[in-house]
């Protein structure tokens, strides 16, 4: 990047089950031979359990965020989670950074990570709910919770691509990876 401006940051944000970590699993396939980009390994006060991130109890979390240790970080579900400080200094480098992250979040990153570049990801409420019972990784009331918690608007503006993934995974990753090369060709 010129000028001492980092890459994007682009976050990739969502209800529960609208297909974030399979898109992202998924693009980093796809963008292996490109070095242009960094799928970052987000920190979440849970056991992996079919995501890929790493593990911090909430006692180690809190401790970490308050050294400085990440450069987002929020609390949703019950659990804490956090965008590793080694992203920015990757992004420093020229190297967008993909995360999975919150739409809670992006108030906070708008104000203090630009640029930014949000990857909106969506699917009909009754994927949605298959893909979360799917999944087995919370109990009926977490569950019902997170297909609640779809209701919280998708942001808006003009840093945001929305991508419906109701579709087939393949064409849903084929989109994805559009995106996040659109994002970085208009930031350079």
């Amino acid at each position: 990047m010129t000028g001492g401006t980092p890459a994007p940051l682009i976050l990739v944000v969502g209800p529960s089950g609208a297909g974030k970590d399979s898109l992202i699993d998924g693009a980093r396939r796809a963008l292996a031979g490109d070095a242009g980009f960094l799928f970052v390994r987000r920190v979440v006060t849970r056991p992996a359990v079919g995501e890929d991130h790493d593990t911090m109890t909430a006692d180690e979390f809190d401790a970490a965020e308050q050294g400085g240790a990440f450069i987002l970080s929020w609390r949703a579900h019950g659990l804490a989670y956090g965008i590793p400080a080694s992203a920015q200094r990757q992004r420093a480098a020229g190297i967008v950074a993909v995360a999975n992250a919150s739409r809670l979040a992006i108030p906070e990153a708008r104000r203090h990570l630009a640029p930014i570049h949000i990857v909106a990801v969506t699917a009909p409420a009754e994927i949605l709910a298959a893909r979360i019972a799917q999944r087995g990784r919370e109990d009926a009331e977490s569950a019902r919770e997170r297909l609640r918690s779809a209701a919280i608007a998708l942001p808006k503006g003009p840093d945001v691509t929305r991508l419906d993934n109701g579709g087939s995974l393949e064409s849903g990753i084929a989109a994805f990876v559009a995106a996040l090369r659109r994002a970085r060709d208009q930031a350079t």
